[in-house]
């Protein structure tokens, strides 16, 4: 007789609408914090607030380990950062915990470990602890890496908040949080979509994709986050990682029970990733980023947090994509010929094994 039990699949680490019907039905339901936590788990933020402490992890699992533009290492130390960066934290301390595969090159783990403290060294955080397994041959593919980490509440951040509230809204909390937003909030994105999954679908060498230059953005996004929070109004913040920009706008449309306008020419995209999108029948804004944030900004000072974004080497092509409205009550896409088409939440990445 057929196993007729329900299993979990790929699509459930895929950032859409499979992981969050996991999250929501069978994990987060299961925990229940005894301390009054300031970014409460339902919220699914990347980061958890406890005693004014920031607190996030996460475990990497790409294919390959080494891409163009990066590797398995620095990748895990920019997610851990940036996770801490858009609550307004201040990235301290991380944690590298590692499960290698028997057989693994030792040239292989020295690249790894040199580019994780390398990506440290140039994020201002230091690891400070981890742990190591090895298993069978099989166990894993290679090597895993989980890095927690832990922040402190930035120096910039009250500042910050004073000026999303100067317009004379309440703020529901004293993080950056997608509960802050208002309608009129404008949307800006730091940077191009989408180069991080397509660079690692080239690496692959699977679907005869080769994009010559096209490079992973996996960095660090803390110091691009600071300059935001020095210019003032931002509300909430959110890397488009698994899911992609999609995920992420549905996610905090359900957060705020507004509706998300965007404006699809605004989008910044690279010509050689909207081709290889179009070639591959799958849309640039669900695919992951690693080196991109997205910031909700009170309208008052949304040109000046833009002007202060495109100053740091990461975020030269940051743009205003769009708003928080009341007039619609899910996220619509302004095409580029003036119609609207409805945003859904994806079911799951369209790349596995991305992160």
């Amino acid at each position: 007789m057929a196993d007729e039990r329900e299993r979990v699949s790929i699509l459930h680490g895929g950032g859409g609408l499979y992981m969050h019907k996991l999250l929501r039905e069978r994990i987060v339901p299961r925990f229940k914090p005894r301390k009054n936590l300031e970014i409460p788990l339902s919220l699914l933020a990347d980061s958890a607030v406890v005693d004014g402490i920031a607190f996030t992890t996460d475990s990497y699992t790409v294919k390959p380990i080494f891409f163009p533009g990066g590797d398995i290492g620095r990748l895990s130390v920019s997610g851990t950062v940036n996770d801490l960066s858009v609550v307004g934290a201040e990235p301290i301390a991380i944690s590298c915990s590692l499960v290698i595969e028997e057989r693994l090159e030792f040239e292989k783990l020295d690249r790894i470990l040199d580019s994780v403290q390398k990506t440290a060294e140039e994020s201002g955080v230091d690891v400070v602890t981890g742990d190591t397994k090895v298993v069978e041959r099989g166990g894993v593919e290679e090597i895993i890496v989980n890095t927690a980490g832990i922040g402190v509440r930035s120096a910039l951040l009250d500042e910050n908040l004073r000026r999303v509230s100067s317009d004379g809204r309440p703020l529901r909390s004293r993080w950056l949080d997608p509960r802050n937003v208002k309608p009129g909030d404008r949307l800006i994105v730091s940077g191009t979509l989408g180069d991080h999954a397509i660079a690692i679908m080239a690496a692959r060498r699977e679907l005869g994709l080769e994009i010559p230059g096209l490079e992973s953005d996996a960095a660090p996004l803390n110091g691009l986050i600071s300059k935001a929070l020095e210019a003032g109004g931002v509300a909430a913040a959110k890397d488009p990682t698994r899911g992609g920009l999609a995920a992420l706008l549905n996610e905090w449309s359900e957060a705020t029970g507004l509706g998300i306008i965007v404006r699809e020419a605004e989008i910044p995209v690279r010509e050689e990733v909207r081709a290889a999108c179009d070639i591959l029948g799958i849309d640039f804004l669900e695919l992951a980023n690693e080196g991109k944030v997205v910031l909700a900004v009170s309208p008052s000072h949304a040109e000046s947090v833009l002007e202060a974004i495109r100053g740091h080497p990461l975020g030269r092509n940051a743009e205003i994509i769009g708003e928080f409205t009341k007039d619609h009550e899910e996220v619509v896409v302004e095409t580029e010929i003036g119609g609207l088409r409805y945003l859904p939440m994806p079911v799951g990445d369209p790349v596995p094994r991305i992160c």
